[in-house]
């Protein structure tokens, strides 16, 4: 089994709980370099270990590809002796190692931040936009320190490993397209405006955000795509894995909130909640967004299955017809809707002209998982 996902979500501690025999964590610099010279190592040990050795647990395998080779041939050779528990935090160091993925031999999971039904009775709003959802930045009662923590994970992994990884050599390029994707996140992105406002090339800011994506930082929502494209917009939304994370890289006050930006972070916290189930927990459902040239818009689009869901937050206590205006302009292009949903921050549900009106816990009960 592979696990990816971005650094502090968890995989080490979740792959520990299975009590493997052989832990090797390449996150060591002095086990990397043991391994990164002779990789064959890895087949010698095991063929050498006690038959009660079965379970290895390798961390950050992608430091490592090769070792995946040596994995393919203990697998081939003792198909039924080691069963091997991986996790990695790029896909792109993968990709760019020409790893072996085991096809047919590994199944490949993702893990995200927490989810608001897992933080259970301790999920807080406020917190929640303030700090995100990194289980162990989380889980810290000190809010100072729960900030510290989050302002040390941006200067030594994000400004120093990541920009490392994308073989930097325009440090204060790949620092200001961080920044701006930062602030983008939650947005529809313009990658064009993205590179003149960061002062770098087209192809530059490119490979900066495939970077980010492959090291699971960021992601995008594609447009949602009907059969008048022309007037559509066709860039997709960027997010960043994580709230509090977004809030350190921008420097942003991370005691609360800001007020200003309360309606954008609330629909970071619903599309993220939508996102960590797409593909996984909810398998059948596609996110999406829309947006006409005109201005009409819609903050996301879930198919599931056939059916489309149109869903828009409200950072409000109140909703009435006119927020309804986007919702409208989707159904007249898409023809038939399944839910039409505004997720708000009242106390009691409702239902405005075939709207379902529903406080956040509330839609956020209903989703899978």
């Amino acid at each position: 089994m592979l696990l990816l996902g971005p650094r502090q979500v968890g995989k080490s501690t979740l792959l520990g709980s299975l009590e493997p025999d052989v832990t090797l964590n390449l996150a060591s610099l002095a086990t990397f370099r043991e391994f990164v010279a002779q990789p064959e190592r890895l087949e010698r040990e095991l063929l050498a270990a006690p038959s009660t050795t079965r379970t290895i647990l390798i961390d950050e395998v992608q430091r490592v590809p090769a070792l995946l080779d040596g994995i393919q041939a203990i697998v081939d050779a003792h198909p039924r002796r080691f069963r091997f528990l991986l996790s990695g935090s790029s896909a792109r160091k993968l990709r760019r190692g020409h790893a072996n993925l085991l096809p047919g031999r590994i199944v490949i999971h993702h893990l995200h931040p927490l989810l608001a039904r897992e933080l259970g009775a301790d999920f807080n709003l406020d917190r929640v936009l303030a700090h995100g959802t990194l289980p162990g930045i989380y889980a810290d009662r000190d809010a100072e320190s729960r900030s510290s923590t989050l302002r040390s994970y941006v200067d030594a992994y994000l400004r120093e490993e990541v920009q490392a990884e994308a073989l930097v050599r325009d440090i204060g390029g790949y620092s200001r397209l961080l920044d701006l994707a930062a602030a983008s996140s939650g947005r529809v992105i313009n990658l064009q405006a993205l590179s003149r406002d960061a002062a770098v090339s087209y192809e530059t800011a490119r490979r900066y955000l495939d970077v980010l994506e492959d090291t699971l930082i960021l992601f995008r929502i594609p447009a949602w795509s009907g059969s008048d494209r022309a007037s559509l917009v066709a860039h997709p939304k960027v997010l960043l894995f994580d709230l509090g994370v977004r809030n350190a890289i921008l420097r942003r006050p991370l005691d609360r909130p800001l007020d200003d930006e309360r309606g954008l972070l609330l629909e970071h916290l619903v599309g993220l909640e939508l996102r960590r189930r797409e593909g996984t927990i909810w398998p059948e459902a596609r996110l999406q967004h829309f947006r006409t040239r005109r201005g009409a818009e819609i903050d996301f689009v879930l198919s599931v299955g056939r059916d489309l869901w149109a869903i828009e937050v409200k950072a409000s206590r109140r909703v009435d017809a006119r927020d309804l205006k986007g919702l409208e302009a989707f159904v007249e292009r898409a023809g038939k809707v399944a839910r039409r949903i505004v997720v708000f921050l009242g106390v009691r549900s409702q239902r405005i002209d075939g709207v379902d009106v529903l406080p956040l816990d509330e839609f956020l009960a209903e989703l899978p998982g």
